[in-house]
């Protein structure tokens, strides 16, 4: 998540841009750390240059893993006029097991459906004093630069 800097983004990106173009009829039950691109590169740098981090891995999330109805939500909420084609509603398992029989992306998605994919920063926020951005922020920065750069009705 975060800023984009123009219109060759990852896939993460694709899909705050699906929800506020109304490409989503509704959430899938989804669950799935987020964190800033501007988090990741600090983490990087501190993970380079501070002698605690010397044979260490870490993971970068902005906290708790949230629910994709969470990320609808917080679109809705925050950007009223910019998301009226947010669909918050959540797509029951039963319905996604029907869509993925035609398509390969859904079909995907379905190991997925209501796994709780929580991991924890907390290495780095001790060992690196490493301080994310809230997953909301990232989610807002991310539809903000979509919006910005007007790349919505691509």
């Amino acid at each position: 998540m975060g800023p984009v800097l123009g219109p060759d983004y990852s896939h993460s990106i694709h899909l705050i841009k699906n929800l506020l173009t109304g490409k989503m009829p509704g959430c899938p039950k989804i669950n799935s750390g987020f964190v800033d691109v501007r988090d990741v590169a600090d983490l990087h740098l501190r993970a380079m240059t501070h002698p605690a981090a010397k044979g260490e891995r870490f993971i970068a999330t902005a906290g708790e893993s949230v629910w994709l109805i969470e990320i609808a939500k917080i679109l809705k909420s925050h950007l009223v006029q910019a998301a009226s084609k947010v669909n918050a509603r959540e797509l029951p398992n039963a319905l996604m097991h029907i869509a993925a029989l035609k398509d390969p992306m859904v079909k995907s998605m379905i190991p997925l459906l209501g796994r709780m994919m929580n991991v924890t920063s907390a290495k780095a926020i001790r060992l690196l004093d490493w301080s994310p951005r809230s997953t909301e922020e990232a989610v807002l920065a991310t539809a903000e630069s979509l919006m910005r750069l007007r790349l919505l009705d691509q």
